[in-house]
C-alpha cells in the first residue's frame, strides 16, 4: 500500500467516529443523534433541582485545648537551651500533677534562633544571643479546672512561660453531626419542594448529596507571654461558654417527567 492509500485510511478513520458523535441524515431532513454516553452525562448535570440545606447545632464545650510553652534566651545556644529545658520539665511536671495525662500532650513547636540587631555604625548585624521556643498543646479533659492548670504552668515555668491561645472543643461530637445533617437534610428538602411547586412540577428523589461540615474552635485568649502568679492571687477564670457545630448539604433531585 503506497503513502496516497495510507494517508487516506487515517483520514476515515477520524471521519467516521466524528459523525458517529455529530448524528446521521435520516433521509426526511432530520439529524438522528446517537446515544453517546458523553452526551447524556453532559445534559445531566444541567437537569433537576439544586438546593444547600444548613443544619446548625449549640453545643457546650467539654475539652479546653491550650497551646503553653517556653521561651528561653541567652548569650549561647547551650545556656539558652538549658533554661528551656528546666523550665519546661517543671511545666510537664505541673501538668502531670494536675491531673492532664501525657498522651494528651502533643510537641507542636520547637525552635533554636539567632536573636541579632542592625549596627548603624558597622552596617552589619550584631548578635545578641539565642532563643530557644518549646511549644506543646496540653488537651484539658475537665475542663473546669483549666483556670488553675494555666496558674500553675505559670507559675512553673516562671518568666519563661508563654500561654499562645486556649480553645474549646467537643470531645465526642458525632451525635451532634448526625443532629445536623438530618436538619441539614430538612432545610434541603424543604427548598426543593418549594422550588417544585414554585416550577409547577413535580419533585422526584435525590440524586447527588455533598457534605460539608464547620466546627470552628473557640479562641478566647492569645497573648505572647503569661507571667508567673503568685501563690496567694486568685485563680484565672475560664468560662468555655457556647459553640455551634454547622454542616452545609448540596442536594440534587430529579424531576417527576
Amino acid at each position: 500500500m503506497n503513502k496516497k492509500w495510507l494517508w487516506l485510511v487515517g483520514l476515515a478513520a477520524l471521519v467516521v467516529p466524528a459523525v458517529a458523535l455529530i448524528g446521521c441524515n435520516t433521509g426526511d431532513g432530520q439529524v438522528s443523534r446517537t446515544s453517546s454516553p458523553l452526551a447524556i452525562n453532559l445534559n445531566n448535570q444541567q437537569e433537576g433541582i439544586w438546593v444547600n440545606g444548613e443544619g446548625k447545632i449549640t453545643v457546650t464545650p467539654d475539652i479546653a485545648n491550650v497551646s503553653l510553652g517556653i521561651e528561653a534566651q541567652a548569650a549561647t545556644v547551650t545556656e539558652a537551651q538549658n533554661q528551656a529545658v528546666l523550665a519546661m520539665d517543671k511545666v510537664m511536671d505541673s501538668l502531670t500533677e494536675n491531673g492532664v495525662a501525657k498522651k494528651d500532650v502533643q510537641t507542636q513547636y520547637f525552635n533554636i534562633s539567632k536573636v541579632t540587631r542592625w549596627d548603624d555604625n558597622k552596617q552589619q548585624e550584631v548578635v545578641l544571643g539565642y532563643r530557644v521556643n518549646n511549644m506543646v498543646t496540653a488537651k484539658i479533659r475537665d475542663i473546669e479546672k483549666t483556670g488553675a492548670i494555666i496558674d500553675a504552668v505559670a507559675l512553673a515555668g516562671g518568666d519563661l512561660t508563654r500561654i499562645n491561645n486556649i480553645y474549646f472543643s467537643v470531645d465526642d461530637p458525632t451525635a451532634y453531626h448526625e443532629e445536623a445533617r438530618a436538619k441539614a437534610m430538612a432545610d434541603a428538602s424543604n427548598k426543593a419542594e418549594q422550588l417544585a411547586s414554585l416550577a409547577g412540577v413535580k419533585l422526584d428523589k435525590a440524586t447527588y448529596i455533598s457534605e460539608n461540615l464547620y466546627f470552628p474552635p473557640t479562641p478566647i485568649y492569645r497573648g505572647p507571654v503569661m507571667e508567673a502568679a503568685p501563690a496567694a492571687s486568685p485563680m484565672t477564670p475560664i468560662s468555655p461558654g457556647e459553640t455551634e457545630i454547622t454542616l452545609t448539604v448540596q442536594v440534587t433531585y430529579s424531576i417527576l417527567n
